[in-house]
């Protein structure tokens, strides 16, 4: 596998003053809506859930060092070895059905055929060595951060070849990672207050701030409507900049200022989906438009990455709990804009 190191330009935005804060309480608390959870009977920190081609919901898990799935049709789990040693953080699922997933202990990406049990391995460079999030740019390559190594990863799935970035140059953590309709990647710097695109083409960086000098991030998503959001863990807010001036507005998290916010999506009608991992774990809504948090449902333990799938309206979810956890969303009405 050929490896290649692009250094990259690091281009710094002025950005106006946050917008004062806004107080917005949920309209209502969801105690009936369609939510579940099953047990993974392995343990193993399960998390980080991705439906394949075929509906299976796979996962890994990252202190049981496995490759697992769940069939939502039958209700039952399969599991797959990994190399020992590799504590897989995260994986995501090509059309092919082919299982990618970040070695983050053993500094590799692994390919796995479910048909088989083969698993083709990545390996990075030695100051590579915990891939950590991995997402998919619609252009046949794996975008990724390395958390504790400072970089974030390009890997072209046919030729191997491999891109790397330093996103800061101050041990930054890279952390949460989303590519947008331009397959352009928004990366969270967990360590700093900054959130950060790449240009595809030339590698080049732009740097944002979030609200305050305290601000900090694990989970970054966008929106069709250009803006990019963030849920502030130490403050206990959501955020959201327009890259287009640089404002930046926050909300209040449902759970206070003790709430940890940590995953973070989108659902197909443009609302998003936190968790919060504070002394109450819930997973709650918030639609952009009326910017009201219109869900609030309480689940198992911490939530820390989520998908939402499109074909089934579904957002799929591991709890440290040990559960593998499922929301009908598409039944979940957003509220209206006179709704308080």
């Amino acid at each position: 596998m050929r490896k290649a190191v692009l250094s990259v330009l690091a281009v710094a935005l002025a950005l106006p003053a946050p917008v004062a804060a806004q107080d917005a309480r949920p309209a209502a608390t969801n105690g009936s809506v369609d939510l579940k959870e099953w047990p993974v009977e392995w343990g193993g920190r399960s998390r980080d859930p991705y439906v394949a081609p075929d509906g299976k919901v796979w996962f890994v898990g990252q202190a049981g060092n496995y490759i697992a799935y769940f069939d939502p049709a039958t209700e039952q789990f399969k599991r797959y070895e990994i190399e020992e040693g590799t504590n897989p953080h995260n994986l995501i699922v090509d059309e092919k059905g082919y299982v990618w997933y970040a070695g983050n202990r053993n500094g590799r990406i692994g390919k796995l055929d479910p048909a088989t049990g083969e698993v083709q391995i990545y390996m990075m460079p030695e100051d590579v060595r915990d891939p950590h999030t991995l997402i998919f740019d619609g252009r046949g390559n794996i975008w990724f951060t390395a958390q504790g190594s400072n970089r974030v990863g390009r890997l072209n799935m046919e030729t191997g070849k491999l891109d790397l970035i330093t996103p800061h140059d101050q041990p930054s953590n890279p952390y949460g990672i989303v590519v947008d309709d331009q397959g352009r990647p928004w990366v969270a710097l967990r360590r700093t207050n900054q959130i950060i695109s790449i240009d595809p083409a030339t590698l080049e960086i732009t740097r944002y701030e979030q609200a305050d000098a305290a601000s900090r991030s694990r989970r970054v998503e966008w929106t069709p409507d250009g803006m990019v959001w963030y849920g502030d863990e130490p403050r206990g807010y959501l955020g959201r900049i327009d890259p287009r001036t640089g404002e930046v507005k926050e909300w209040p998290m449902p759970g206070g200022p003790d709430s940890r916010p940590y995953a973070l999506t989108k659902d197909a009608q443009g609302r998003l989906w936190i968790s919060e991992t504070g002394p109450k774990k819930q997973l709650v809504g918030f639609d952009p438009k009326t910017e009201q948090f219109f869900s609030v449902n309480e689940v198992s333990h911490n939530i820390r990455h989520m998908m939402y799938h499109h074909e089934t309206g579904t957002m799929w979810f591991g709890t440290d709990a040990n559960n593998v956890g499922r929301l009908v969303v598409s039944r979940i009405p957003a509220p209206r804009a006179n709704e308080n």
